[in-house]
């Protein structure tokens, strides 16, 4: 399948064509194909056999594409932040700066999958101390990867990338919002690919992602809400097919009382308000203790009233218009149940854009604490002290991320959270950071990807054993002698009654 095959004229039909929109106006950008279940099954099909040539040619010869195909992003790095700000409304600085990262965490993957992946040998212990040991980490074959549209380079790349540099052929499908960057993507990938098929890109609107989690794939990584990712799970469960799961988050705040609250603010402000608030580990709730709480909230009020949305303002439009409805359904809740307005408040939102929300003393049962908002808001609540803080934290069905502002005890209050990761005075950090892993626990998903996990999620590990030399005693043979079932017994009993072994 060809990149030409994904692009249609704007003669299609609704059926065989969908419409990607610029959220800004409103007004359509293209037209792409609305890839069809068999068509999807052949990109697999076609994918196996790409990824059997790709793994022949070793790792060396990966890295050398892998680098090369960063080396072409990179050259084409005005290109491509222009087609990422056209198709999420987002500024022109932010889409350069989510493509850089992208990029990065390419040539990270490229640069250490074969220190990673290499074989290790294990020790075979003093009963089968003929026998060498040792794990191979194998391909899994073909990795169908599903991504979002908040940011539609840098997560995906976190699969594609090591998956491919895992040595897997991967079979992306973009969001339909995003539909224009993922071809971009495959694109400037065949100007390096030595053969076809290996990455490949299926656009379509939501059948094509649950064909693609249906057909014969060997592993699918999923970035959206819980409620999908729960569909998804499901489905390759019937197949016994492995998942990654990368799902929102309801990320907390914590700022305890020896913080530097003007950083502080500062930094859950931006968490919390760039890219329109949809970062699925941004900033959404604040624990502030009440020693600084006045004055953490008169800085972040203060902040906050120079930072607005537009055309031209500090962030861009709903990349998806629905989003708006659930924005306001949680400013309406929480105003409801006694929340006050420091910034903005239902007005806020508009017909495409979300003005920044600022709310204190939010009763912790409103949709705004509890539920993801992904929107450019945020809730603050004092407490008397950081354990209540961790508390509050800890008390949501999401765990993806956290960030902690405190001098000296960003650490101890860091390993009570409940969270994947941890910023500590920083906000997003891990996400920039390649050598360490992204993911959360509970409704924020399982699985990894970056880091060394990420390279190892997308291989499955095989143990070979191998008889270096032939001893007397025989364990595994119906002839076993009493002599070997006694010399068994004695082995061990000198090396574990006494916990020595």
């Amino acid at each position: 399948m060809t990149i030409t095959d994904h692009v249609t004229s704007s003669t299609g039909s609704s059926a065989e064509s969908f419409a990607s929109f610029n959220p800004k106006t409103g007004a359509e950008i293209a037209r792409y194909r609305n890839t069809t279940a068999a068509e999807v099954d052949a990109a697999v099909s076609a994918a196996k056999h790409a990824a059997v040539m790709w793994q022949n040619l070793g790792p060396a010869k990966r890295k050398s594409v892998l680098k090369a195909w960063g080396s072409v992003l990179t050259k084409n790095l005005d290109a491509l932040a222009s087609t990422i700000a056209l198709e999420t409304g987002k500024p022109i600085s932010d889409a350069t700066l989510e493509a850089t990262l992208a990029i990065g965490h390419l040539s990270w993957a490229a640069s250490n999958a074969q220190k990673v992946l290499a074989t290790s040998r294990r020790p075979s212990g003093l009963l089968m101390f003929n026998m060498s040991s040792r794990v191979e980490r194998v391909p899994l074959g073909v990795v169908g990867v599903i991504g979002p549209w908040n940011y539609p380079v840098f997560t995906p790349m976190g699969s594609i990338a090591y998956a491919l540099a895992a040595g897997n052929a991967v079979v992306f499908k973009p969001s339909e919002y995003t539909p224009g960057v993922a071809i971009f993507l495959q694109e400037t990938f065949n100007e390096v690919t030595p053969f076809d098929h290996l990455f490949t890109v299926v656009t379509g609107l939501p059948d094509t992602g649950r064909a693609l989690t249906q057909s014969a794939v060997n592993k699918v990584s999923f970035t959206g809400s819980t409620r999908t990712a729960k569909k998804v799970a499901a489905s390759c469960g019937e197949r016994m097919i492995p998942v990654v799961l990368e799902c929102g988050g309801k990320d907390p705040v914590i700022v305890a009382a020896d913080a530097d609250v003007k950083k502080a603010a500062e930094y859950a402000l931006w968490s919390a308000m760039s890219n329109a608030g949809q970062t699925c580990i941004g900033a959404e709730r604040v624990y502030v203790v009440k020693e600084v709480a006045d004055q953490f909230i008169a800085e972040i009020t203060s902040m906050a009233q120079a930072i607005s949305a537009g055309p031209d303002g500090n962030y861009g439009p709903a990349t998806m218009p629905s989003q708006l409805g659930v924005i306001a359904s949680h400013i309406a809740d929480a105003k409801s149940n006694g929340a006050k307005f420091l910034i903005g408040g239902p007005e806020s939102v508009t017909d495409r854009y979300v003005q920044p929300v600022i709310m204190v003393d939010v009763d912790q049962s409103s949709t705004a604490i509890t539920e993801e908002t992904f929107g450019p808001t945020l809730t603050i609540n004092r407490v008397a002290d950081i354990n209540e803080a961790i508390r509050l934290s800890n008390a949501t069905s999401y765990g993806l991320g956290a960030s902690v502002w405190s001098k000296r005890q960003g650490r101890a209050i860091a390993s009570k959270l409940q969270t994947g990761m941890v910023s500590i005075n920083s906000v997003i950090a891990f996400a920039a950071i390649a050598a360490v892993p992204f993911g959360g626990v509970k409704d924020s998903g399982y699985g990894r990807i970056h880091g060394p996990e990420g390279l190892l999620e997308f291989t499955y590990p095989r143990t070979v054993v191998k008889e270096l030399f032939s001893i007397p005693i025989a364990f595994t043979t119906f002839k076993r002698t009493k002599f070997a079932d006694s010399f068994i017994k004695k082995t061990v009993k000198l090396l574990h009654s006494k916990g020595l072994g």
